[in-house]
């Protein structure tokens, strides 16, 4: 039963790997990956001290650290919500399709769906909402300072279901009997969550912040290439590592340096994740992935 994920974790993760060398290469296509000549650490020399290297690493931690505090903060929220919800068990089927809907559809829907709301000509919030307020309308797409925001809510909106699933999946393991005492003893329900569900939720948000952590240094390519639709002005709040890393192999041709800013991807990702879980081990033994 194995096999087909072993194979596509093999074939997508791990047959690639030798063509990382290219990242110390000055790449010929003439020559081919392994025929081209040696640069050494040139590549890395020319990201790091480009204009754009800031940047991108900026707008890379700072989104992945508002995402893992708000969505990780939402998606618990959700789940113990749901949990409480005691009238059947139809119920909390229906709210985890409505919830796990966004998560499901293609990044591309969503960034179609956005521009539906923002659109500067006949967009929801042009249209409708800002009229209303006697407000002029607002080019979305030009100005940058609004799409911080945006791009949070976006990523909340859309993460906030698949999340919420592994929390409340361990909610509902979690044996009644320790709430059937609390309410015995006169435990309300934000006693319980605070006494009983919480702490029990601790070696599971470990875990997925963890793992989040791990993937600090990545991003939501659609998220931060589809939904602001591109759009140059907005560069300097949407432009991270990943779509960096498409923009220079893509559309500049740039081969070594995407695959230079690929390797300080996975570098500083490894890096992250061993020392995370080295500070839980610490902390916590029984709460560390290993």
């Amino acid at each position: 039963m194995a096999i087909p994920g072993l194979a596509y974790l093999f074939i997508n993760n791990y047959m690639p790997l030798p063509g990382i060398v290219i990242a110390f290469k000055t790449y010929s296509a003439k020559k081919g990956i392994f025929g081209s000549p040696w640069c050494g650490l040139k590549n890395f020399e020319f990201l790091f001290k480009s204009p754009d290297a800031y940047t991108i690493t900026r707008n890379t931690i700072l989104y992945n650290f508002a995402f893992i505090i708000i969505n990780t903060t939402a998606a618990i929220a959700v789940a113990i919500i749901i949990s409480e919800m005691t009238s059947g068990g139809w119920i909390r089927n229906v709210y985890q399709s409505m919830i796990l809907l966004p998560h499901l559809l293609s990044t591309v829907i969503v960034g179609y769906l956005v521009n539906g709301f923002l659109n500067e000509t006949n967009g929801f919030i042009n249209s409708t909402v800002l009229p209303m307020f006697g407000k002029e309308p607002i080019h979305w797409y030009m100005e940058k300072q609004y799409w911080p925001f945006i791009l949070v809510f976006v990523s909340l909106w859309k993460g906030v279901g698949y999340n919420c699933i592994v929390y409340l999946s361990t909610i509902i393991g979690f044996d009644r009997a320790y709430y059937e005492a609390a309410l015995i003893d006169g435990a309300g329900k934000w006693k319980q969550i605070t006494k009983i569900t919480l702490p029990l939720l601790r070696p599971t948000i470990i875990m997925m912040t963890m793992l989040a952590i791990g993937r600090i240094f990545y991003s939501d390519f659609g998220l931060f290439y589809q939904v602001p639709m591109n759009s140059s002005p907005l560069l300097p709040v949407t432009n991270t590592i990943d779509t960096y890393i498409y923009r220079g192999l893509v559309q500049l041709g740039q081969v070594t340096l995407s695959a230079a800013a690929g390797v300080y991807q996975s570098f500083v990702g490894f890096i992250l994740v061993m020392g995370s879980n080295l500070l839980v081990r610490k902390i916590d033994k029984d709460s560390a992935l290993f």
